[in-house]
This record gives structure tokens, C-alpha cells and sequence, in this order.
């Protein structure tokens, strides 16, 4: 089966590839997950956050959104000890603050998922571009949505980040043509 060139290159990237990547997803708890770790990623590769995925839910409630926007310092300061996660003090206290703005924009807009997919009017773009070198960093869509979680205090929400979280989950679909992967995601659009 050909696959997206990235996927290639380690069993967790190749399983997430096949089974994860591009998929819409509506559910807040995991909209939330991928949040955080796409923060976390952020000059690293993705290869390590899905390394230290299983860590990352344990260190973090299995991403429960309440549990983790009240962290205290204490538990901020154990988190950092952790070697399950990327223990970056920015980025762990990126995860505290960006969990109290996620809650006060699910209370705005009703849930997380009403508010993230109108950046793309509720429809995933499905791109299709034959090779890896033609996937952009970053769309007008997602400065739009970098602005604006900025603009709602969240943090480690640059434009690129928020191409990679759109392309996590399913808001944009950037399989190559070629990839066993493009037409069945396509079909979920």
C-alpha cells in the first residue's frame, strides 16, 4: 500500500497515518487532545508526541479539559519531573491556560467543535496534492484560526501549529493522491 511519505517513517507514525490522520473529528475531549499536543510538538517531530502519547494521557487525565485547567502549581511542577512527556515548562503551562480558554470558549459557542470548524465552515477541505514537498505550512484559514485563539489567550496556537491540528483532525485532509488513505478519508468529507 503506498502511503504519505511521513508515514514511513516510524510504526506509530505509520499506524496513526492509517488510522487517525484526517479523519473529522467532533468530539471535544479529543479535539482538546490534539490541541495539547500539537502545542507539544512544536519544534520537535511529531514522531516523538506520538511516542509519548500514552504519557500524555496519563499525565493529564486522559485530556479531561476540567481536570487539567484547574492544575495547581504543585501539579504543574510534578508534570515537569515526568519523562513520559516533553517537559517543557511553556508548553505544560501552555496546556493549563489553553484548557481554561478552551472551557470558556465551549461555554461561548455551546461546544469546542462549534467554534473550530466554522474556520473551514463546518466542511473539511480536501486537498490533493501529489506529493509531500506541495503541502503548505500554513493556510489563510489557519492564520484566521491562529488569530482568533490568540486573540482568546490560548498559547503554542501559531499559524503552523493550527495547519497541523486542522490536519489531525480532519478539518483539512492533505493525504497525497497517491496514498491508499486519500480516497477513503475523501469519502468522510
Amino acid at each position: 500500500m503506498k502511503r504519505c511519505t511521513w508515514a514511513k517513517t516510524s510504526p506509530a507514525g505509520k499506524k496513526y497515518h492509517d488510522e487517525e490522520w484526517g479523519i473529522p473529528l467532533h468530539d471535544d475531549q479529543l479535539l482538546f487532545e490534539f490541541l495539547i499536543l500539537e502545542g507539544a510538538q512544536a519544534r520537535l517531530s511529531w514522531s516523538t508526541i506520538l511516542n509519548k502519547r500514552d504519557g500524555y494521557r496519563k499525565a493529564f487525565n486522559n485530556f479531561d479539559v476540567q481536570k487539567v485547567s484547574s492544575y495547581s502549581v504543585k501539579k504543574i511542577d510534578k508534570l515537569l519531573l515526568n519523562p513520559a512527556i516533553v517537559r517543557n515548562k511553556l508548553k505544560v503551562n501552555a496546556a493549563v491556560t489553553n484548557a481554561k480558554a478552551f472551557l470558556k470558549t465551549q461555554q461561548e459557542f455551546g461546544s469546542f467543535n462549534n467554534y473550530i470548524w466554522q474556520f473551514v465552515n463546518d466542511k473539511p477541505i480536501q486537498n490533493s496534492w501529489k506529493n509531500a514537498p506541495q503541502v503548505p505550512a500554513s493556510t489563510t484559514e489557519s492564520d484566521a484560526m491562529s488569530k482568533d485563539l490568540m486573540k482568546r489567550a490560548f498559547k503554542f496556537v501559531g499559524t503552523t501549529i493550527c495547519y497541523a491540528y486542522m490536519q489531525a483532525i480532519g478539518m483539512v485532509s492533505d493525504h497525497s493522491v497517491g496514498c491508499f488513505r486519500h480516497a477513503i478519508v475523501k469519502k468522510l468529507a
